[in-house]
């Protein structure tokens, strides 16, 4: 793995747990994600028109968006529910597991196979991954929806990223950005209702203009992250590896929940982050 995708991945791991900040304090979290993924359509449409993209796709490339789109709903729908109901720095690491279901999926269905030393790392990731999970008195299987929420979340993510990750091969950032979010707006006023969120009026362009500060931030922080992201794929990037290095991102989670949302064990859960550290490092060593 060349240092140029490194860098990518981690900046953007930097840029990722301050959006979901965003969402959990938001007050109406599901009406936010909503906006956030019109404002995208419209970032990646105008972001091509001035770049010069190419908008016309080939008939597997409308595959692998539909794809795509399919991972993306799952993914925001689970993630929406999981916020809304458990703490950021507890679900956020089963959230960001992707590479379990990338790794199993790429082996049973691809026939993919992973030197020791990678499936290694991404075990130490994974380990250090659930011990920030722990917390004394309390138990994860409690509360088996939120559970179940975050399992959604994480193979919405595998999905999508496997998809667009076949996707930059062809096509520019920007188009996939418009395509996938443009679909993925109806999607979400319809199915918003049915699990029991708050459908924004007007698709959410009305609190678009009355909240157009944070949403800028909203767009910043999830368009400039996955961004950097495809940069990664584009620049060559294995998307087992750089979902697996874009982990680093949960320590700085791990800091947003304690000292913003005054989540608890900030400490314990710091050490088990210097396990997960160790991971990503074999990752890129042997990558």
């Amino acid at each position: 793995m060349t240092l140029t995708v490194v860098l990518l991945v981690l900046a953007s791991a930097a840029l990722h747990p301050l959006w979901n900040l965003l969402i959990k304090k938001d007050p109406e979290p599901d009406s936010a994600f909503m906006t956030m993924a019109v404002s995208i359509a419209l970032v990646g449409g105008l972001h091509g028109l001035v770049t010069g993209a190419n908008f016309w796709l080939t008939p597997d490339q409308w595959m692998f968006v539909m794809i795509s789109v399919a991972g993306q709903t799952l993914y925001s729908l689970a993630l929406v529910a999981t916020l809304s109901r458990g703490d950021l720095s507890a679900y956020y690491p089963i959230i960001r597991a992707s590479p379990i279901f990338i790794v199993a999926f790429n082996y049973f269905a691809l026939g993919t196979l992973y030197d020791w030393e990678i499936l290694s790392g991404i075990a130490l990731v994974m380990a250090g991954a659930v011990l920030l999970l722990y917390r004394r008195g309390t138990n994860l299987f409690s509360d088996i929806r939120v559970l179940a929420f975050a399992v959604l979340a994480l193979c919405g993510t595998g999905i999508y990223s496997l998809a667009d990750a076949e996707l930059m091969k062809g096509i520019e950032a920007p188009v996939l950005f418009f395509w996938v979010h443009t679909f993925l707006c109806p999607i979400l006023a319809v199915t918003y209702p049915l699990f029991g969120h708050k459908r924004p009026p007007a698709m959410g362009i009305i609190r678009l203009i009355r909240q157009p500060i944070l949403h800028m931030k909203l767009v910043a922080c999830v368009y400039g992250s996955y961004f950097l992201i495809l940069m990664a794929y584009g620049n060559g990037g294995d998307v087992a590896a750089v979902t697996t290095i874009r982990q680093a991102s949960i320590p700085l989670s791990v800091i947003i929940g304690g000292y913003f949302l005054n989540e608890g064990a900030i400490t314990r859960r710091l050490v088990a982050s210097v396990i997960l550290s160790a991971g990503i490092i074999v990752v890129i060593t042997f990558g």
